[in-house]
């Protein structure tokens, strides 16, 4: 079996990240959230695209690097050349949402114009002195850019959900202002949502209804439905609901190679919980004893565990340079020593 110490270093963040870039998942949520249900995404379309959006800017005089990565980011075509779709994991309320999500556009937008300006400056084919100033074209267009925000929170959803809910502004001065809208769905209130994809419709319900402690609901449905999952579902629920003893628990199953019976695992995460407290006193313990001279074996069992889990190498990379603090260099040195 895996140590609790190297499976509590697999990040709920990342969980989540390797989730939705499945281009299934990531469909059924953008069809089932934007459209209504309707197909408007085409899992086949879906191509990944650059999460990093930092940019430089510059004004009067001053320059200042500002760093921005969306959790996922896929690139699919629809009548234009191309539409980028971003997608935000969200565990607490940001008060600051609808400028965040405003910001990470521009960003996005803003990094597409640096690359139309650098390519037309090199290439030299200015039809004015106008588009020579601006090194943007009168024929060039940028692409659309469609984000969205996942809120898991066990409280609903209580902050701004557009630019116009965080300005203290007079009514005469509300048309004069451009608004930006955020596109924000919450697990906790997500009963409307039809989700097409297996895997989408039980992550959402059963996240919901273990919010509301609606166990009986699970216990009914999903022993006579679909009682097993794979250890891929049971830890996105864990991470969703901030469960460690639940993403354990999956992963134990997913290194024996068994599925996961929720209802067996609501049953056990229940009696586990009457002794929380000496559980997490005794896992802390047992984690910061083993923590000085584990570097590497805990390493060692993220790598394999996303190896088990179908992540590629290059999000292997990603994700241990995220979980262990790592540079580029030593997380590729670790992932091609142990994969």
């Amino acid at each position: 079996m895996f140590s609790t110490t190297t499976i509590n270093k697999i990040k709920p963040d990342s969980i989540l990240k390797n989730f939705w870039r499945d281009n299934a998942r990531f469909a059924d949520l953008f069809n089932t959230a934007l459209f209504g249900g309707i197909p408007f995404l085409c899992p086949d379309d879906l191509c990944e695209a650059d999460t990093d959006v930092s940019t430089l800017l510059k004004f009067n005089g001053h320059a200042e690097t500002i760093q921005k990565v969306f959790d996922v980011v896929k690139k699919t075509a629809n009548g234009v050349d191309f539409v980028i779709w971003g997608l935000e994991n969200q565990s607490k309320t940001h008060y600051a949402m609808p400028l965040r999500h405003m910001i990470e556009d521009a960003f996005s937008y803003l990094k597409e114009y640096n690359e139309v300006v650098s390519k037309n400056r090199k290439d030299n084919d200015f039809s004015s002195s106008d588009e020579f100033l601006s090194g943007f074209k009168k024929s060039d267009r940028l692409h659309p850019v469609i984000s969205l925000c996942i809120y898991y929170g066990e409280d609903p959803w209580d902050g701004p959900l557009c630019l116009m809910d965080m300005l203290d502004v007079p009514e005469i001065l509300k048309p004069l202002l451009t608004n930006h809208k955020m596109n924000l769905i919450q697990v906790r209130d997500s009963e409307a949502l039809n989700f097409q994809h297996p895997d989408v419709a039980a992550v959402f319900d059963i996240s919901r209804s273990i919010y509301k402690e609606d166990y009986d609901k699970i216990r009914s449905y999903y022993n006579t439905q679909n009682p097993d999952f794979s250890a891929e579902i049971g830890m996105v629920i864990g991470a969703i609901t901030e469960s460690k003893q639940l993403i354990d628990y999956a992963l134990e199953l997913e290194h024996d190679g068994g599925e996961l019976n929720m209802c067996k695992a609501l049953d056990k995460l229940i009696n586990e919980g009457r002794q929380e407290g000496l559980q997490e006193g005794r896992q802390e313990g047992l984690q910061m004893g083993r923590q000085e001279g584990r570097q590497e074996g805990l390493l060692k069992g993220s790598i394999l565990t996303y190896q088990k889990l179908n992540v590629s190498k290059e999000d292997t990379c990603k994700n241990i340079m995220e979980d262990f603090s790592l540079s580029k260099e030593d997380a590729t040195e670790y992932v091609e020593k142990y994969w």
